[in-house]
């Protein structure tokens, strides 16, 4: 069972290499506002890269506001390089290398292999399960979620759909839950 983190106290440490260079070391540098910590389960996972895709597109906002992302997974540097690659990363830094130990401290469940995925990429033999976290610059926990597999996480930007009502006029809908950024003063 993963450890639960609690809001408003310390998160644990996080020191993972990035690809491209550097490491991306939890409170040696932070965000104005936040640290955005993606967990993400690894290359294997075309809803994880999905899922990016989307922060990538929306992480210039983030920065506008003051807040650092960074997505980070156990996959070794080469995986990491492909992930950041398929993205076409060029806001989210991308760290790798997070050890199973690490990733528990920060209440993430561990899963087992299960062979090829449905895009052909071989899982590792153990790897994270995706987690959500905001933290704050003095290194206490805002904001987390964690998921026992990849669906369900939070968005980071609600949704709406565009439709029509009965009598033709136009109007917009809510298709999924809150959204990560909805009713946060942060973006307000």
């Amino acid at each position: 069972m993963p450890n639960a983190l609690l809001p408003r106290y310390p998160v644990p440490s996080l020191n993972v290499p990035l690809v491209g260079g550097g490491c991306f070391v939890l409170g040696a540098s932070p965000g104005e506002r936040f640290d955005l910590i993606v967990f993400y389960r690894g290359l294997h996972c075309p809803i994880c890269a999905k899922y990016l895709l989307e922060l990538e597109r929306l992480t210039p906002e983030f920065n506008s506001r003051g807040v650092q992302v960074v997505a980070v997974s156990s996959d070794d540097e080469t995986r990491g390089q492909e992930m950041s690659d398929k993205v076409k990363a060029s806001g989210i830094r991308f760290g790798y290398g997070l050890s199973l130990r690490s990733a528990q401290q920060w209440g993430l469940y561990i899963s087992a292999s299960r062979g090829k995925t449905s895009i052909g990429i071989e899982e590792p033999a153990l790897f994270s399960e995706p987690g959500v976290f905001l933290v704050r610059p003095d290194g206490t926990l805002y904001y987390g979620a964690v998921q026992t597999m990849p669906f369900a996480r939070p968005q980071f930007q609600d949704r709406r759909h565009r439709f029509r009502d009965r009598q033709g006029l136009p109007g917009t809908r809510r298709i999924y839950g809150r959204s990560l950024t909805e009713g946060m003063p942060w973006l307000s």
